[in-house]
Parts: C-alpha cells; structure tokens; sequence
C-alpha cells in the first residue's frame, strides 16, 4: 500500500490514515500506520537500518484522515509541547443518527476500561476519570442524519464518539458504542494546523471524507 501523504519535509510528515488501520501497532499483528509510513520512508530515500518516526497523536483504528508524524526527536518534543498547550489544532467531521442542537459544548467524566477497551461517561469524582470537552456545530441535517464539525478541547480516548452517543446521537457505524449499522465509522480527521516545528509557521492541512454513504448525503465545505 502506498501512502497517501500530504506534506513531508526533514521534520515532519502529515499523511492521510485509512479507516480500519491502527495508529501504531496492536495486538491485533496488522499493518499499521506508523509501521506503513516508515517503510515508505526507508524505501523513497533508501536509509539504511532502523528509520526513526514519533507518533505524537493518534486516530481511533476504525476513524480515518489527517495525522502528522515527527521524523526528529526535536519536532517531535516540540509537537508533542504543541499538543499539551492546545495549539495543534484538530477538526473532526462525524455523522450522527439523531438529533442534535445546532451548536454546542459536551463535557464530561470519562472513564476508560482497558479490559474491553471501552470508554464510559462517569459522576464527577469517579476514581481514574478524566475531564472530557468538545465543541461541535451541525453543518447539515438529512435523512435523520447529521453532519458535525467538531473541535477537541481534550484528546481521551474514543472521546467523541462516547461523548456523542451519551448526548444521544452516536456515530453512524460505531457498534461498540450503539451507533447505527454501516460498514465504516462515520469520523473523520479532515483538518490539523499546528506550528512547524522548526520554521515555527503555522501549517494546516486539509482531506475530505470518502465519498461514499452516508457522507455522500451532505455537500461538504470547500476546504
């Protein structure tokens, strides 16, 4: 499989993950982004032995879209800085069975279970929960479906799609979390922005989601 990337540069390198493909390896042995996109790297500029690449942010295995992937150590301290003080950027389209207010902010506890590697919203002051918060504006209704740009005020995982299905509008596609049937997870990473790591200039990149139902429902936003 040929990578599908975006941008890539000494330091950095932004790439589009496909949907059901793990960030970085599992348990599960199959190919996976990082593992992909570092035999692209050894193969394009024929580097001998070990090729060095940090993985500083992931995308849940059946989600798909933008990932930026540091090819120093330096950029990737300095992404991954970016990270904690919220100055990498993430815009995340979803589609929703159900409805939903035009805009708002979901906050709440989570908390994650590692034996069924699910995640669950909790009372406050649940021992080993962590404070959970998103933005999102639906774009489009049809169907009984709904399209939302979404921004991450905090990176838990599986964060939107249990904070989705709590509010009672889980993504189209998540059977773990009760969303409608449909052979793909309907989330997506279509926008990252964050500083170059040593240019210091912000970058954003761009990718829509597949063509395809029920995304295909919508007239998406020129990006």
């Amino acid at each position: 499989m040929i990578p599908h990337i975006l941008y890539e540069d000494n330091h950095v390198i932004v790439a589009v993950k496909p949907q059901n493909m793990p960030s970085q390896a599992d348990a599960s042995r199959d190919m996976d982004f990082l593992t992909l996109l570092k035999q692209y790297i050894k193969e394009k500029y024929e580097k001998p032995g070990a090729v060095y690449l940090g993985l500083v942010h992931r995308l849940d295995r059946p989600a798909g879209g933008v990932m930026a992937f540091a090819r120093t150590s330096k950029a990737a301290a300095r992404l991954s800085a970016q990270i904690k003080g919220r100055s990498f950027q993430k815009g995340y389209y979803a589609v929703a069975a159900g409805k939903l207010p035009r805009a708002g902010t979901l906050v709440d506890e989570l908390l994650k279970d590692g034996r069924t590697n699910t995640s669950h919203v909790v009372p406050q002051g649940t021992q080993g929960a962590k404070h959970a918060e998103l933005s999102y504006r639906v774009l489009s209704e049809r169907e009984g479906y709904s399209l939302a740009d979404i921004s991450l005020k905090t990176g838990r995982p599986h964060q939107i799609r249990v904070q989705f299905s709590h509010a009672g509008a889980p993504l189209v596609g998540d059977a773990k979390y009760g969303g409608a049937e449909n052979p793909l997870l309907c989330l997506w990473s279509y926008r990252l922005s964050f500083l170059h790591p040593t240019k210091k200039e912000r970058m954003t990149f761009t990718c829509l989601p597949p063509d395809r139902f029920p995304w295909n429902l919508f007239e998406l936003p020129t990006l």
